[in-house]
């Protein structure tokens, strides 16, 4: 979820059983022919098995069940044998076979198999220009329907990406025992947030399965939070979502989602923006990625994208905040991208920041940090144990935001003061909000779902006596495209991991 710079100005075949009958002029010989019909194909099951995550497999299947498996993947042969003879011509025997091609379902039988090993399965047959391709891994069904926590009793969850520190002055630190010995007293933090790590890959896996034109976005935004609370074990304020799902488009660079009643849907010509988070023990993992399903925006999200990547490997513990905004921003501006004949260079936006993550808190709360994604401004440094999220925006219009559009997006001020409220529905709707997301970001539809009605002038009133911050979408000029890439990484005492790293991006 992006930070903006404070100063940023308001505003906003039934197969068709295909018979290949043998067309023969000799009615002795199409008296003789064998036309064999196929069967039903047994794949189908094991194809449908993959598709509902084979549940029922165990996960020590014998080899024996592996074997059965393949076997009744098989399909049927369709042979057609046709002979006829031709006493007066050559008096030999003509023989036709025609066979159809065997379909790959054994190699779905080989995914079943696979997936009851605890192996993976490809997330979805559908690409993404410029992601990887994601896999449900340790048993996890597709679409997953099982919380990740379950998928690992030992309480141990994946490790994220883990880099050393670049840094000389921080290359003792990969071996030094004391600082190994503070990890381990720190075990059960970090398997908090490889658990909120986990998930958040996997939702956004299924998430990149339904991205296609002609998608609602609220329907999108929808289903990506019902599988956000499903996979984490949703359970009030200790597991959920970590802020409202952000689905950004085109010049919108941030702080979008889609109010009840808003019917916009995803083009194939737009640059869609994907930014959610998911929590536990309100420890955040905050990640996002672009999506845009035409080739002349590529360079465009490969610049971003590297951008990031840059910021990451730049940031450690000591490391000044400045130093990284000046790697991101060297890696975003030496591209350019070509788009309907104009070339654009891509500027990164100088008024939003990545940020310092805090319990509850997204952006690390009244002590938290600015990440820039240009050179100069802060230099402060980072600092051992600390969690961030390194995002970068790059834009082709003004490398500038501002606040615009229907404001979807609040957040409940960590340290606001005491103020007497004289309305009883705002009293109403504080005492909702803090129960129900504390200081965590909240929407306009979380309140419509949860039963809420009537509260959008309380809702004004906390803001205006600043209990709720309004965080209204930030844009940049018309016509402009900006992409996004986002990450969550901590400064563990020997090296940093980076816990949303996945196999997409």
């Amino acid at each position: 979820m992006a930070q903006p710079t404070k100063d940023v100005p308001a505003s906003e075949v039934e197969d068709d059983e295909e018979e290949e009958v043998v067309d023969t002029k000799d009615s002795a010989a199409a008296a003789k022919k064998k036309n064999k019909k196929k069967k039903k194909k047994p794949a189908s099951a094991a194809t449908e098995q993959v598709q509902q995550g084979v549940a029922a497999l165990d996960v020590n299947a014998q080899p024996e069940a592996a074997a059965k498996a393949e076997q009744g993947a098989e399909e049927e042969e369709e042979e057609e044998e046709t002979e006829g003879a031709d006493g007066a011509a050559t008096g030999d025997a003509k023989k036709k076979k025609k066979k159809k091609k065997k379909k790959s379902a054994s190699a779905g039988a080989a995914a079943v198999v696979a997936v009851a090993a605890g192996g993976e399965i490809r997330a979805d047959p559908h690409e993404i220009r410029n992601l990887g391709h994601g896999s449900f891994k340790y048993g996890q069904t597709n679409p997953p329907t099982k919380p990740v926590a379950s998928l690992f009793p030992n309480g141990a969850f994946p490790i994220g990406e883990e880099q050393e520190y670049d840094k000389d002055f921080n290359m003792w630190r990969t071996t030094s025992a004391e600082k190994r010995e503070l990890e381990r007293i720190e075990s059960d933090l970090y398997e908090s947030v490889r658990l909120a790590g986990e998930v958040h890959r996997q939702v956004r896996y299924y998430a990149q399965s339904l991205i296609k034109p002609g998608i609602k976005l609220i329907d999108l935004a929808d289903k990506i939070e019902a599988m956000n609370r499903k996979l984490v074990a949703e359970n009030g304020l200790k597991a959920g979502i970590g802020f409202p799902t952000g689905l950004s488009l085109n010049n919108v660079a941030a702080h979008y989602t889609p109010n009840s009643g808003d019917n916009t849907v995803l083009q194939q010509g737009d640059v869609l923006k994907v930014d959610f988070g998911t929590h536990v023990n309100g420890r955040i993992v905050d990640s996002a990625f672009t999506v845009a399903f035409e080739p002349k925006y590529d360079n465009l999200l490969k610049a971003v994208r590297a951008a990031t990547n840059a910021g990451i490997k730049a940031a450690g513990i000591d490391v000044r905040l400045c130093d990284v905004g000046e790697a991101i921003q060297e890696v975003m501006e030496s591209y350019e991208v070509e788009i309907d004949g104009k070339t654009y260079p891509v500027k990164s936006i100088r008024n939003l920041n990545g940020h310092t993550i805090a319990p509850y808190m997204i952006h690390g709360g009244p002590a938290g940090k600015s990440v820039p994604i240009v050179k100069g401004g802060d230099t402060t440094k980072m600092e051992e144990g600390e969690f961030y999220a390194i995002e970068t925006f790059g834009s082709t219009g003004k490398g500038y935001v501002h606040e615009d559009l229907e404001c979807s997006h609040y957040m409940k001020v960590p340290d606001a003061p005491f103020v007497p409220l004289r309305m009883a529905k705002s009293k109403e709707l504080l005492s909702h909000i803090t129960k129900t997301f504390d200081t965590l970001p909240f929407c306009r539809k979380w309140l419509d779902q949860q039963g809420q009605t009537k509260y959008l002038a309380a809702l004004k009133n906390l803001c205006e006596v600043g209990i709720v911050n309004a965080c209204p979408p930030l844009v940049d000029i018309k016509g402009s495209y900006v992409a996004q890439y986002e990450h969550t990484f901590i400064l563990r005492p020997t090296r940093k991991e980076v816990l949303s790293r996945g196999e997409d991006y």
